[in-house]
């Protein structure tokens, strides 16, 4: 079994490390206890507020974009039925586009709705991305 050779120490290890260290004034501990303050704030409540801001503008910009976006598709949609379809939908049955753009409308919200709750589910309700 080989020896170790003890390692030699230049000063001895202190236990009570205050010693070294000057006792700060009253004004000092409160002012560094609200720089911390300060500093926590920032980190748990603005960087938090800035990512959910950043969440709720994108989020509604592209609410409003699909929003338009479904309306123009309806109104192409109805417009398409009337025109293109010939004599089919006159008379007693001009309310059919209607009805079928109507229908097409509840059909896509249906799967939009369904879509948001799976994801909602699947992500235990954390819906906000993490980087």
């Amino acid at each position: 079994m080989a020896k170790t050779e003890p390692t030699v120490r230049s000063k001895p290890i202190r236990v009570n490390a205050r010693s070294e260290a000057p006792d700060k004034s009253v004004p000092q501990v409160v002012s560094e206890l609200w720089t911390l303050t300060v500093d926590y704030a920032k980190q748990e409540i603005r960087d938090p507020l800035k990512g959910l801001t950043n969440y709720l503008v994108w989020g509604t910009v592209s609410m409003l974009l699909m929003g338009v976006g479904m309306v123009l598709l309806a109104l192409g949609m109805l417009r398409a039925l009337q025109t293109e379809t010939g004599s089919s939908f006159t008379g007693s049955l001009s309310f059919l586009p209607y009805l079928f753009v109507l229908l097409a409308a509840i059909v896509v919200l249906g799967i939009v709705f369904v879509l948001i709750v799976k994801r909602k589910r699947g992500s235990g309700g954390k819906h906000l991305r993490e980087d």
